[in-house]
Parts: C-alpha cells; sequence; structure tokens
C-alpha cells in the first residue's frame, strides 16, 4: 500500500511539473514503473477525480480536482488575506513581480505573487515552484539566516554543471561570501546568478515572537529594468513589506510553523 501511495504521489507532481499532458509510456518510463501497475495508479487516480485522459488521443492530465483542494488549502489557511495586500503594494511601488515563498522542511514554495509590470517583458515563472536555493536571491534570503555548516547542507546543487546562471556562486568559498554580504545587507541581491538577464532581491520573513524565519518576500525582474543601482533603491519598500509579513505571522498557520530542526 506505502509503494502505491508514494508511486501514485510521484505521477501526480510529475504530471504537475510536466505542465501538460504524458503519454502512459512516458509516465511509466521516467518513474520507472513498470506500465501495467502505472495503468493500474493512473486508473485509480482517474476514478478519485485527480488525473484525467484525454479520449482523443490518451494522454493523461492532471484535472482540477488537485488546483481546488490547493486553492481551499490555501484559503482557509489565511495565507492569501495576509499577504496579497502587502505582495500588491510592493510589486505596484516597483513594477516587477514580487512573490511570497514557505519555508517547507528543507526547501522553498512559492504560494502567492503579484505582477506590477504593466507592458514590455514579464518574469512569471511557475507558481508552487520551488526554487534552487544556492542561486537565488530566495534561497540566499534563508540560507542567511542559517549557520555556514546548516546553509551549505541545505544549499543543493552548488557546483552543478550546467546549473544556475553566469553569475551563480561555483563554488563553497563563493557562496559563504555572498550569504555574509546579505546578513550585512539585511537582504539578497541575485543578477544573473539563477538565470541569464534576469535580477531578483529577497528579505527574510521572521515570525513574530520566535524569530524563526518561515519565509520569504522578493522581487525580480530583467536585469535591464533592475540593475543593482535600482535594486539598492527599492530596498526599503522590500524590507517594509518582509516586516508587514512578520507582523502577520500570528494570523496564518503558514507563517507560523517551526523550521525543520538541523540534525
Amino acid at each position: 500500500m506505502t509503494g502505491n501511495l508514494t508511486r501514485a504521489l510521484a505521477i501526480i507532481e510529475l504530471l504537475a511539473k510536466h505542465g501538460g499532458r504524458m503519454q502512459l509510456a512516458a509516465i511509466a518510463d521516467t518513474l520507472d514503473i513498470p506500465r501495467s501497475g502505472t495503468h493500474r495508479l493512473l486508473s485509480m487516480l482517474i476514478d478519485e477525480g485527480f488525473v484525467r485522459q484525454d479520449a482523443e488521443h490518451g494522454e493523461y492530465g492532471l484535472a482540477l480536482k488537485l488546483v481546488s483542494l490547493a486553492l481551499i488549502h490555501l484559503s482557509t489557511g489565511g495565507i492569501l488575506d495576509v499577504s496579497q495586500p502587502v505582495l500588491d503594494r510592493l510589486a505596484a511601488a516597483s513594477g516587477e513581480l514580487a512573490r511570497l515563498g514557505i519555508v517547507e522542511g528543507d526547501h522553498l514554495t512559492f504560494v502567492a505573487k503579484a505582477q506590477g509590470a504593466r507592458s514590455g517583458l514579464r518574469y512569471d515563472p511557475d507558481m508552487g515552484s520551488q526554487p534552487p536555493l544556492y542561486c537565488t536571491a530566495n534561497g540566499q534570503a534563508w540560507l542567511a539566516s542559517l549557520s555556514d555548516e546548516e546553509a551549505l547542507v541545505r544549499a543543493g546543487g552548488l557546483g552543478r554543471k550546467g546549473h544556475g546562471g553566469p553569475n551563480a556562486p561555483r563554488t563553497v568559498a563563493q557562496l559563504l561570501q555572498d550569504l555574509r554580504t546579505t546578513r550585512l545587507r539585511g537582504y539578497s541581491i541575485a543578477i544573473e546568478t539563477h538565470e541569464a538577464g534576469m535580477s531578483a532581491m529577497a528579505a527574510s520573513i521572521r515570525h513574530a515572537v520566535s524569530k524563526d524565519v518561515v519565509g520569504v518576500v522578493s522581487l525580480a525582474g530583467p536585469t535591464t529594468r533592475l540593475p543593482e543601482s535600482r535594486l539598492e533603491a527599492l530596498a526599503p519598500a522590500l524590507l517594509e513589506a518582509a516586516s508587514d509579513m512578520s507582523a502577520a505571522t500570528l494570523n496564518s498557520p503558514f507563517l507560523k510553523r517551526t523550521p525543520v530542526a538541523f540534525i
């Protein structure tokens, strides 16, 4: 039963990340599950309303039930009521994408956003994504709140070929220097570290009582609009948003979770 549950969840995650529809063979081969077993699991997920099958081509994709449950979960948790007005103000003030990421175990997950760009190039990555920590402003803002030892354990992907932008840290020394700079500055800056041509900045959100970092708030957009001087000019607005989020942590269970202990 545990094995089937694990495989079913893996199928759901794969379909979500794929962003479209997949043939049974592609699902089975990607997850290394026998095709007969994959067919049984897909049939079960269809019966439960989580997956649908295209009648014409036979491809599988996620049904809206999962999306509906996610939206219900977010709305009943109070996270949107708390975060959206803050993100809307930050996006309007900057003219760029403002996002909220929540610390969940050993990763960050984006759960809310506001788009400030009304014309031109708009940076708008997938919601629910989990950014790499070592080369993103969001990741470095959180890692900077940890000890160097813990930050290196959680960073993941450092030095891996083909990952990160042209300015991504490639060595332990580079990453630790970025984290020290972030601690001194009070927020992170990432210019072409995750993607070429993109800049971002982020500040950590601390719980009002425990002072644990429970999330990050960030701004991101094209480097042509967000050179370092522009990012520095936006820092007060970003830090104000992080402070407003911190003050609201008592009103949402999403923003009062205890981080996983480092062992």
